[in-house]
């Protein structure tokens, strides 16, 4: 097949590394020619770009693509896309993120090529938006799915999410979990005592990490909040006794959040509590959650939080906020706890329990492992993902009969 990819931007994060490992497991697996189309890797967050070029994969870089609204820069991306697109002339499009989507999939419409995928990593549209913007986010979705022919969900909550906002009918949508590489989370404990030690833990301390951009909606604030009771021999006039005085609490990122929340965590007395690591390799996180006892999430919207399945295979027990796809892999009082979104004492407190409890933690972290390892393979998911550009080509046997020889219809 000839594939093209189209993403908005490719920085570091689980939309992006999804689909660097489809676009190098379809060249390297299946022999299929295949370009991936985005923007500049712009903003704090690091760069997938060298990775995805060092992979084999050839990229196609569209310089006004970016993440804002911006309707001249909008209008020369389209236009630069369908010339790409035009030139590639793919059998599938498959679109990615919430700009690269409407973009890619409108272009691709345009030219009639024979098979549009868009994946749902998670939805523009969330309760924390104004009315009027969630409204505007939902019909630009409702408008970009009529040009695309079918529709991937990283969780069944996302497909839930779009069909109850009239995006798209049930039966356009198919789920196919993120695909990592998850060797290194199944053997990242042979890293656990060396990075303890660089990072200045002791085997005494209980270490809860959270995973994240330092931005908006990731929960930063909440976990920061929570961790007063979690730290704290007393709260208020009741005893909240502290199962361990020992907890630290390590936050792996960088954004543009980082002074806010450092002032946030001096003002509150907790500058001993936790350590930043700033911006790491994606390498990296995998001897990170090692390092790690337990594994927060709390944001307030995500698809299925990467980080979640990448803890649970390295055999940590999680606590995230029951947003979106969350619960498909917190087995609230199996694989770790989930908390209603922005409850503070519900959060604390799950996290002392799990701090207080070795065994509990070590079995729920084991039964995650034992449960979604194989579920949460990058080749698993590209097979997943190449049985349905089958099945949209069946309705082109040219097509299938001269597998990428035959160009779409070029309107």
């Amino acid at each position: 097949m000839r594939i093209a990819h189209v993403i908005t931007r490719l920085i570091l994060g689980g939309a992006q590394e999804n689909t660097v490992l489809c676009c190098e497991d379809l060249i390297h697996r299946h022999g299929d020619d295949v370009l991936l189309v985005t923007g500049p890797p712009l903003g704090p967050e690091g760069s997938l770009l060298e990775r995805a070029r060092a992979g084999g994969v050839p990229v196609e870089i569209i310089d006004p693509l970016r993440r804002p609204i911006h309707p001249w820069r909008d209008l020369t991306s389209y236009y630069q896309i369908k010339n790409t697109l035009r030139r590639f002339r793919p059998d599938v499009v498959h679109t990615h993120s919430a700009k690269g989507g409407m973009l890619g999939r409108a272009a691709a419409w345009s030219l009639g090529v024979p098979a549009i995928v868009h994946t749902v990593h998670g939805a523009p549209f969330h309760p924390w938006q104004g009315r009027g913007a969630r409204r505007f986010f939902q019909d630009c979705e409702r408008w970009a799915a009529r040009r695309c022919h079918a529709m991937v969900s990283v969780a069944d909550a996302m497909t839930d999410l779009m069909v109850a906002a009239g995006v798209a009918p049930r039966e356009k949508f198919t789920t196919v979990y993120s695909g990592m590489e998850v060797e290194p989370f199944l053997q990242s404990s042979e890293h656990r005592q060396r990075v303890r030690r660089e990072l200045g833990y002791t085997d005494e301390h209980v270490v809860i990490g959270k995973i994240a951009r330092l931005f908006k909606l990731k929960g930063h604030d909440d976990v920061i909040r929570a961790a007063r009771g979690v730290i704290d021999v007393a709260r208020g006039d009741r005893l909240a006794t502290c199962p361990t005085p020992n907890v630290r609490f390590l936050l792996v990122g960088d954004g543009i959040f980082r002074d806010r929340l450092e002032r946030q965590i001096a003002a509150a007395g907790l500058s001993d509590h936790f350590q930043f690591t700033g911006l790491v390799p994606p390498e990296r996180i995998p001897e990170l959650i090692a390092a790690m006892d337990i594994v927060v999430h709390a944001s307030l919207r995500e698809g299925l939080a990467r980080v979640l399945p990448q803890a649970l295979i390295s055999g940590k027990p999680v606590v995230s906020y029951d947003v979106d796809g969350a619960r498909e892999v917190a087995i609230d009082g199996e694989t770790g706890f989930l908390v209603p979104p922005r409850d503070i004492d519900g959060l604390s407190s799950a996290l002392r329990r799990l701090a207080a409890d070795p065994a509990m933690r070590n079995r729920m972290g084991q039964e995650g492992r034992r449960r979604f390892t194989d579920v949460f393979r990058h080749e698993r998911m590209t097979e997943q993902l190449r049985g349905l550009y089958n099945r949209l080509l069946a309705c082109h046997p040219q097509i299938l009969v001269q597998q990428g020889t035959t160009p779409p219809s070029q309107q």
